[in-house]
């Protein structure tokens, strides 16, 4: 069986950051992605999707991501079924997240007028889960994001990307 679901969206809110009784983060966020076709009325239709990140993805998202950001996220759907405070069974479509990135230059995000209270530090960078720093593990490409009017990033070293 095959389940996977690829998305590109902006950001409705901030990623909300909880943790379950045995400590796992947890972040919660909800991607507002238009659709290709506009409704009958002529409009752009909008679809809002639920994301939930877990772990240091969790972490990731929650540190970098703010309202408006444009997001890649790559995960499994999957459902959930609860019950609301009236006792009435309800069912939840969400986005099980695997991995998500930026989707867009912080250059081009300067340049359309969005401003984050994260904003990209240069220096910090999150390692990848398991990694310790006598671990053998080649050095990951990264991008050089002031390169250029391109929304497209050049390789570079590794000191331009927080991870």
């Amino acid at each position: 069986m095959l389940n996977k679901a690829i998305l590109m969206g902006r950001l409705t809110r901030d990623p909300e950051l909880r943790h379950t009784p045995s400590n796992m983060a947890v972040t919660s966020f909800t991607l507002a992605i238009d659709r290709d076709r506009k409704g009958q009325s002529g409009e752009r239709q909008t679809d809002f999707i639920d994301c939930v990140a877990w772990g240091r993805q969790a972490e990731f998202v929650k540190q970098w991501f703010t309202k408006g950001m444009l997001a890649i996220v790559v995960g499994r759907i999957q459902s959930r079924n609860w019950e609301d405070r009236n006792g009435n069974k309800r069912v939840s479509i969400e986005i099980n997240v695997d991995e998500v990135s930026f989707g867009e230059t912080k250059k081009s995000r300067d340049a359309n007028g969005f401003s984050s209270a994260n904003s990209y530090d240069s220096g910090s960078q999150i390692r990848p889960e398991g990694f310790d720093s006598g671990s053998q593990m080649a050095p990951a490409p990264s991008f050089d994001l002031s390169v250029g009017d391109s929304d497209f990033a050049e390789l570079d070293d590794d000191s331009d990307v927080p991870f």
